[in-house]
């Protein structure tokens, strides 16, 4: 038997891959086949949006050779990324059906809706992989995503964890949340924008839940660096001292924090041999706080709020209490996951 080339296909909803298999007689005139190249056609994207964060999607992805639609209310933004080898699609319907893969950033949840809501265009999802980039809230991606679904498409809500200029270096960090087949389907497109890409859940919103959870962490160090300079500032220490002794503090920060997101994970309130610090020992120092801002004149908004979290905790006797026990005061009164505290 001659040995013989063929090409064989296999497709899925978002990729194609092309296998060049070689057939030819063994010893025992049976064929053997063997795989010698595969060559994989990228998804075909659209990306909707084309601000700082949008235009920079679209480079990484025309970098990483992916096929890229762009289509941006002012369409001039989008001549940049057309000299790069970005399509301009002519209307937003024109991008969609021509893509497998939908990214929206634009700049809110109404933005996006304004664009997908329409009769035209809300037929041509259907069958596509939606990965909605633009910034809400997790109700608001979970509607998002009822409508989407409604419509045949597959449905990821995202949230960056990055500034434009992060945008597909190896740490960067994206969160996921939604259709887990959509997200396996799409990974190496979705780990193209960034190495630090993770799925955190089926639920629509999560993404966005965590994102939030996650900034709000960040703010509250920021706000408290702002006070902190405003104290410093104050005793005639200048900006510099203060800057290099937070690194110098920075490890028993990070310990306090991580101890107090491990407690209240194991509802551990009580005070007990482990404790860093009872609630008792931080409002002892906390009150230098309230004091420097009395007698320096400074603004004690955040602080006087500071002290009603721990004047609450204090006025039930639970001095001795480790300071995670000022989590439950943060909740909405709902059962949460978890063992009781030890001091309910």
């Amino acid at each position: 038997m001659i040995p013989i080339a063929y090409l064989k296909v296999r497709t899925s909803q978002h990729s194609k891959n092309i296998y060049l298999w070689i057939s030819a007689p063994n010893t025992n005139q049976s064929l053997v086949e063997r795989t010698i190249g595969e060559v994989t056609m990228k998804s075909n994207v659209c990306v909707l949006g084309a601000g700082r964060m949008g235009s920079s999607i679209v480079r990484t992805l025309l970098d990483r050779n992916y096929p890229t639609s762009v289509w941006n209310r002012t369409a001039a933004k989008c001549q940049p990324l057309a000299a790069l080898g970005a399509r301009l699609a002519s209307s937003v319907e024109d991008g969609i059906r021509s893509a497998d893969v939908l990214i929206i950033n634009v700049l809110d949840y109404a933005a996006s809706d304004a664009l997908l809501k329409q009769r035209n265009v809300a037929s041509a999802l259907a069958g596509k992989a939606v990965i909605q980039l633009t910034s809400g809230s997790a109700r608001l991606a979970r509607e998002e995503a009822r409508w989407i679904e409604a419509h045949g498409a597959g449905y990821l809500d995202g949230a960056i964890l990055a500034t434009p200029d992060f945008i597909g270096k190896p740490d960067t960090a994206l969160l996921y949340s939604g259709s887990h087949a959509v997200y396996e389907a799409n990974k190496t497109l979705l780990f193209a924008l960034g190495g630090g890409t993770s799925y955190v859940g089926e639920v629509p919103g999560q993404a966005s839940a965590l994102d939030t959870a996650l900034l709000t962490q960040m703010w509250g160090g920021l706000f408290g660096a702002l006070q902190g300079m405003a104290v410093a500032e104050a005793e005639g220490l200048d900006l510099d001292t203060f800057r290099s002794h937070l690194s110098a503090f920075k490890p028993v920060v990070d310990a306090a924090l991580f101890d107090v997101v491990d407690r209240t994970k194991a509802r551990l309130f009580a005070g007990d041999d482990a404790t860093l610090a009872s609630l008792g020992a931080h409002y002892s120092a906390f009150r230098h706080l309230l004091e420097a801002c009395q007698e320096r004149g400074l603004d004690a908004a955040m602080p006087r709020a500071m002290d009603g979290i721990f004047q609450q905790a204090l006025a039930r006797g639970r001095a001795d209490d480790d300071f995670a026990s000022l989590s439950p005061l943060f909740g909405n009164g709902s059962p949460r996951p978890g063992r009781e505290p030890a001091n309910a």
